[in-house]
């Protein structure tokens, strides 16, 4: 068994344990944080925009709810609203008579005005038995002591209750809004207890009269504590409103409320009550809100907030399938599955609403965008390492050139073939290697070795030659391939001089250190050659084949030690800058003609080069 295989054995394992390890703590925290930022509520207020939008989308009014307003031109005609008698109001309800099924007082009528207008109010609710009346209940806060034991600050403490005058002759319910936090009113109260009796809302009597009035059974919505989110069916101005001057004026025939649930109350902005609504920008009267929160009970429609335990849950769990899918699948991928997954969600959430559940709805798309993001930075942080790796692995075997090329514009297309262009080749071999390799230990002969192809691989590299191949103890070098190289034969026969001048440089220090010592022979040759990915579709290597490249290889092979080699062709494009002695016209092995040759002995000092100049 290898070496390499010896080592995979050891390390291929914990390896995997470590990976799998990282991977579950990354997971668990993804998990975790998508459990907190939902479980804790973390955007709120965005929440609270989305859900309006997208719970809150008009259904269309119920025509059986009508309102009759105190409008401006009731105000115009009747003047302020607290300096009425309250025989305005009875005549109201006798002019409906019992055509509605419901009349609703959305309006406050407490303490006494004028006796004989308190007196035709009380008659006309007491004759006519389908009157309700608002109250209002007086909070203040108070500290108690929790099941706990904990103390807690009470801010909804009943401390009174307003009944108004014809208590004793109508039915009452509560006309209090509470709106949230932001101000906008989403719930409200339908029930609550005051000195152990019920109190129920107005809208909640209203809906129960109107339902014992038409022989049906009560929808008992789910309440939180007594509340009940609203589902608004219109936008302010959607339900059908009448003047109350007009109806006291007889312009309007009162069979036009036959079977119809009536709310009378403010609708003047002047009359200070409105109140923000989820459903639109502009503020919703108090008689409009309270016709909404009734189509809602008749609509059966009082969605209540999904488990907050629960819902974390299941939003921590998707997270982590989520990331460890996205992990394994292509970026493009992950973000058509993420589009996909959002959707198919906010489509479940508003059936899910249809169905009575409220789901939170903006910490799902968040958590699986934020994944989505994550996944898709993980993968360009590992691919960039994975190339980076690559790049740097597969240095060491190919031209630092080409693999920039390829990793920076993916501009060098890696298939079999290749292309005619003039190049110059360089071969190096080191001299008296197979003797010495016979009379050192392995080890020695390798550490020789790889420090005189290092020395070769620099030079190479240092003057912009692609590094071909190692044969051996022999160096295969290409110049102006794959790219354009300026002044690409010069550069060769640098190479050459430096390797050679290396060589010289260390080669003292294996002497000294195992009494033995190489030199190099170098050859260069230029002209055309076939250059490309010779090999097979899945073992392919890049290199130069050709006369030109035979020829440099039977040069090198013709050097001796510390001696470079170049053809009459190299010879003709450098003369000017370097110093060479004529070897002459030699045989070289598989060629048929004989080659001149010249040996390399330094480059031309400066001096020398403008005095040939001017010869």
């Amino acid at each position: 068994m290898s070496l390499r295989g010896v080592w995979k054995m050891k390390t291929k394992k914990p390896i995997k344990k470590t990976s799998l390890l990282v991977q579950t703590a990354e997971t668990l925290l993804v998990m975790l944080a998508a459990f907190a930022l939902c479980y804790f509520n973390v955007f709120s207020k965005f929440e609270k925009l989305l859900t309006d939008r997208v719970y809150q989308s008009p259904r269309g009014i119920n025509n059986k709810i009508k309102i009759i307003s105190i409008d401006n031109r009731t105000l115009r005609e009747l003047g302020t609203i607290g300096t009425w008698s309250r025989k305005v109001y009875a005549d109201v309800i006798n002019s409906l008579g019992d055509y509605p099924d419901v009349i609703v007082m959305d309006l406050m009528i407490t303490g006494s005005m004028d006796e004989a207008g308190d007196k035709a109010l009380s008659e006309a609710c007491a004759a006519h038995k389908n009157v309700i009346a608002g109250s209002y209940i007086n909070y203040n806060s108070v500290l108690r002591k929790g099941n706990d034991g904990n103390m807690f600050v009470d801010y909804y403490n009943i401390e009174t209750v307003d009944q108004p005058i014809m208590k004793e002759n109508c039915e009452t319910g509560f006309v209090n809004a509470q709106p949230d936090s932001d101000g906008v009113l989403r719930s409200s109260l339908l029930t609550t207890m005051y000195q152990g009796r019920k109190l129920d809302s107005i809208s909640y009597k209203a809906y129960r009269m109107y339902c014992e009035k038409n022989g049906t059974t009560p929808y008992e919505p789910t309440l939180e504590n007594g509340r009940m989110n609203i589902t608004y069916a219109g936008k302010p101005g959607n339900y059908e409103n009448i003047s109350l001057s007009s109806v006291l004026s007889g312009e309007v025939d009162p069979r036009v409320f036959s079977g119809c649930i009536v709310m009378i109350g403010a609708y003047a902005t002047g009359l200070y009550d409105q109140y923000a609504v989820p459903n639109s920008s502009e503020l919703m009267f108090g008689c409009e809100i309270h016709a909404n929160i009734i189509q809602s009970l008749i609509d059966n429609r009082s969605p209540v907030c999904a488990n907050r335990w629960l819902t974390s849950l299941a939003c921590a769990a998707a997270a982590g399938l989520a990331f460890l899918l996205f992990r394994k699948i292509k970026p493009g991928w992950t973000i058509a599955l993420t589009v996909v997954v959002i959707t198919g969600f906010i489509v479940m959430a508003i059936l899910i609403n249809n169905a009575g559940y409220i789901l939170p709805f903006v910490y799902f798309p968040i958590v699986m965008a934020a994944i989505c993001v994550l996944c898709i930075v993980h993968s360009y942080i590992s691919a960039s390492a994975e190339r980076k790796k690559i790049s740097d692995t597969f240095k060491k075997y190919v031209a630092p050139q080409v693999v920039e090329e390829i990793t920076k514009t993916g501009g060098y297309n890696i298939t079999l073939g290749g292309e005619s262009r003039e190049v110059a080749v360089l071969f190096v071999d080191i001299r008296g290697f197979t003797p010495m390799s016979e009379n050192l230990q392995p080890e020695q002969v390798v550490d020789i070795l790889n420090s005189y192809l290092e020395l070769t691989t620099n030079s190479i590299f240092n003057n912009g030659g692609t590094l071909d191949k190692f044969i051996g103890d022999a160096t295969m070098a290409v110049f102006n391939a794959p790219f354009d190289l300026d002044d690409y034969v010069f550069r060769a026969v640098k190479t050459a001089l430096d390797i050679v001048a290396g060589g010289d440089a260390i080669e003292s220090k294996f002497l000294e250190k195992y009494g033995r010592s190489v030199g190099f022979g170098v050859g260069v040759n230029c002209g055309r050659a076939v250059v490309g990915n010779i090999g097979c579709s899945f073992r392919m290597d890049y290199t130069a084949i050709g006369d030109t490249v035979n020829t440099a290889a039977r040069l090198e092979a013709n050097a001796k030690r510390g001696q470079v080699l170049i053809s009459q062709d190299v010879y003709e494009q450098v003369k000017d800058r370097v110093n060479v002695e004529p070897i002459g016209t030699i045989p070289l092995k598989g060629k048929s003609k004989e080659v001149f040759v010249y040996s390399l002995t330094g480059l031309k000092e400066d001096g020398e080069k403008e005095e040939k100049t001017e010869e």
